[in-house]
C-alpha cells in the first residue's frame, strides 16, 4: 500500500457495507463514501487542479471534510486543512505561504472567503460543497458506474506530500509541516497495533479535524481498519456527546486533557460509569500534557483505560502511547510506537544518562519531510535524520518517557531551572484547582520569575496566600510563583492547549 487512496479503496472493498462516517445521526457506508469522494473529484476537475497543487479545506467538523480530504488526494493534489478559528488576515498569510490556489468550503464561511478572494493573491477558485450540484452532474453526463471503486485512482507516481499541516504558531509564525502518504500510513498502522483497533470500533470525533491529532486518530485510524468515525461539531453541549456515545455505540473516546479534567467532576456522566451500559472500551488523551491526578481520577470513576500519548504535527502526529495491554505508568507518555526511535540529548547533542533531563529527539517513518518553503527551519528541526522536538523529557530504565516541559517554556530563575509543568502538577493536586498555567516573566533582578494563572472550581474560594503556603510545603522556594492571578478562564489554542503565549504577551 503506497498511498491513502489505496488505503480507502482496500478498506471499502473489504467492508463495503460497514458504516464509515456518522454525522448528524446519518450514516455513510464505505461504498457510499467512495462514491461521494469520486463525485466531488469530478467537481474539482472543473477547477483545473494540477498534480501537486495545494488545495485548502475550510470547513468545520462534518462529513464533507472527510469527503473533501480524499477527493483532493484522488486528484493527486495536496490537502491543506485550514484552522477556521483563525481571523481572515491570518488565513491569508497561510494561503500565500503555501501558494494555495484552490479552496473547498461551505456557505458558513462566505464572509471569510469574500475577504480571501479579494486579498489572497494566490487564490484562484473556490468550491462550495453545499452548492446545488444537479446542473454540474447533468453537464458532466457521467454514468453512475464512474462513482464506484473504478473512480479511485491507483497511481504509483502520486506526489509523496499528502498533507501540509500548519502548526498552531504558539512559538511564532505558523509553519507548514509536509506530511507524506508514507508518514501518515506509518503512524496509522503503528497506532492501530498499539491500541488494537478493530473493524467494530467507533471513534468519536469532536476535536477540530483541521488539527493533526483528530485527523489521524479519529479519521484515518478507523478508516484504515473498516471502523467508524462519529463526527460531532464540537464538545458543547456535552449532553449531545453522551447521546452520540450511547446511540452509536462509540468504543473509543478521543479528547484533550482540558476535557478529561472537566469530566472527572461532571455528575451527569453517571450513566457512562456503568460498564453494562457504556460501550466505551478505551479513551485517548493527546495534544497537551495530561495531569497525573486527572488520569487517576478518570480511570477510577469510569473504569476505562485512559491512554496518554505524545506527538507533534511534525510526526503525523503520534510518537508514543501507553499501550492498551501491559504496564501503563501514570505521568508517562508511554513507550515509542513500533518503528519509532527516541533519545534524550544535552545541549551539545550528546545522549544523557537514564533519568536525566534533556531534549527529546525522534526518528521514524512518521517524521515529516520538512517545512514547506522553509529550508533554514527544516535544517534546524531535522538534523542527521533526527527531529528535534523542543520538548524536555527523561526516560526511565524500563523505556517509559516522561515529558518535563517545553524547552522554550523552561523558566530560568537566577540560573536555576524551573519546569512549569512540575509546578502545575502540584497545583492540580489541590482540590480547588480546575485549570492552571505557569509562565516565566522577565525580571530585572532574577532574570525570570514564575507567575501562575489559576481557574478555580465552582463554589471554591482559596486565597493567594493559602496557595503560596501550600506550594512552599511541596516544592523548592525558587519554584514557587511570585504571584498568582485568578481568572474565570484561560485562553486556549484551537487544539485545546492553554495559550501561554497570550498570557505572556499581556505582560510584555
Amino acid at each position: 500500500m503506497q498511498n491513502l487512496i489505496e488505503l480507502l479503496k482496500e478498506t471499502a472493498q473489504k467492508y463495503p457495507k460497514n458504516k464509515a462516517v456518522i454525522y448528524k445521526n446519518k450514516a455513510i457506508r464505505y461504498r457510499q463514501l467512495v462514491s461521494e469522494v469520486v463525485r466531488l473529484g469530478l467537481r474539482l476537475s472543473r477547477l483545473n487542479i494540477r498534480r501537486g497543487d495545494r488545495v485548502g479545506i475550510l470547513l468545520g467538523n462534518c462529513s464533507d471534510f472527510v469527503i473533501s480530504y480524499f477527493a483532493i488526494l484522488n486528484r493527486e493534489a495536496t490537502v491543506v486543512p485550514l484552522n477556521h478559528f483563525l481571523k481572515p488576515e491570518e488565513l491569508k498569510r497561510i494561503l500565500e505561504d503555501c501558494n494555495l490556489r484552490f479552496l473547498i468550503t461551505n456557505s458558513k464561511f462566505s464572509k471569510t472567503v469574500e475577504f480571501l478572494r479579494r486579498e489572497a493573491s494566490s487564490l484562484e477558485d473556490v468550491l462550495f460543497v453545499d452548492a446545488d450540484i444537479t446542473q454540474i452532474l447533468s453537464f458532466l453526463k457521467m454514468p453512475l458506474k464512474n462513482f464506484g471503486f473504478a473512480g479511485l485512482k491507483s497511481i504509483a507516481k502520486r506526489p509523496d506530500v499528502a498533507v501540509i499541516l500548519y502548526t498552531s504558531g504558539t512559538t511564532g509564525q505558523p509553519k507548514g509541516a509536509m506530511l507524506t502518504h508514507g508518514n501518515l500510513l506509518f503512524d496509522v498502522f503503528a497506532c492501530a497495533e498499539a491500541i488494537e483497533v478493530k473493524q467494530s470500533d467507533n471513534f468519536i470525533c469532536m476535536l477540530p479535524l483541521f488539527h493533526s491529532f483528530p485527523s489521524t486518530v479519529c479519521m484515518l485510524l478507523p478508516l484504515a481498519k473498516g471502523g467508524t468515525m462519529t463526527i460531532l461539531e464540537g464538545v458543547r453541549p456535552f449532553s449531545k456527546v453522551i447521546e452520540a456515545i450511547l446511540r452509536h455505540r462509540v468504543t473509543a473516546f478521543v479528547s484533550v486533557p482540558a476535557v478529561y479534567n472537566v469530566l472527572v467532576h461532571m455528575r451527569i456522566l453517571k450513566i457512562l460509569t456503568l460498564p453494562f451500559i457504556s460501550p466505551l472500551r478505551l479513551c485517548i488523551s493527546g495534544a497537551a500534557a495530561l495531569p497525573a491526578d486527572t488520569l487517576n481520577k478518570f480511570q477510577e470513576k469510569f473504569r476505562v483505560p485512559l491512554l496518554e500519548g505524545y506527538g507533534l504535527t511534525e510526526t503525523s502526529p503520534v510518537v508514543s502511547l501507553n499501550s492498551l495491554r501491559g504496564v501503563r505508568v501514570s505521568g508517562s507518555i508511554g513507550k515509542p510506537l513500533e518503528g519509532v526511535e527516541v533519545k534524550i540529548i544535552d545541549e551539545q547533542g550528546r545522549p544523557v544518562s537514564i533519568g536525566e533531563v534533556g531534549e527529546l529527539v525522534v526518528k521514524g517513518g512518521n517524521v515529516m519531510k520538512g517545512y514547506f518553503n522553509r529550508q533554514e527551519e527544516t535544517e534546524e528541526a531535522l538534523r542527521d535524520g533526527w527531529l528535534h522536538t523542543g520538548d524536555l523529557a527523561k526516560i526511565d530504565d524500563k523505556g517509559f518517557i516522561y515529558i518535563v516541559d517545553r524547552k522554550k517554556d523552561m523558566i530560568n530563575v537566577r540560573g536555576l531551572k524551573v519546569y512549569p509543568r512540575e509546578v502545575e502538577e502540584i497545583f492540580f493536586r489541590h482540590p480547588a484547582v480546575k485549570e492552571v498555567a505557569v509562565v516565566g516573566l522577565k525580571d530585572e533582578h532574577h532574570g525570570e520569575i514564575p507567575k501562575a494563572f489559576l481557574v478555580l472550581k465552582e463554589r471554591r474560594k482559596v486565597t493567594e496566600q493559602e496557595f503560596l503556603r501550600y506550594l512552599r510545603k511541596n516544592i523548592a522556594s525558587y519554584k514557587v510563583p511570585r504571584s498568582i492571578e485568578f481568572r474565570d478562564s484561560l485562553p486556549k489554542t484551537s487544539s485545546g492547549k492553554v495559550s501561554k503565549r497570550e498570557l505572556i504577551e499581556e505582560f510584555t
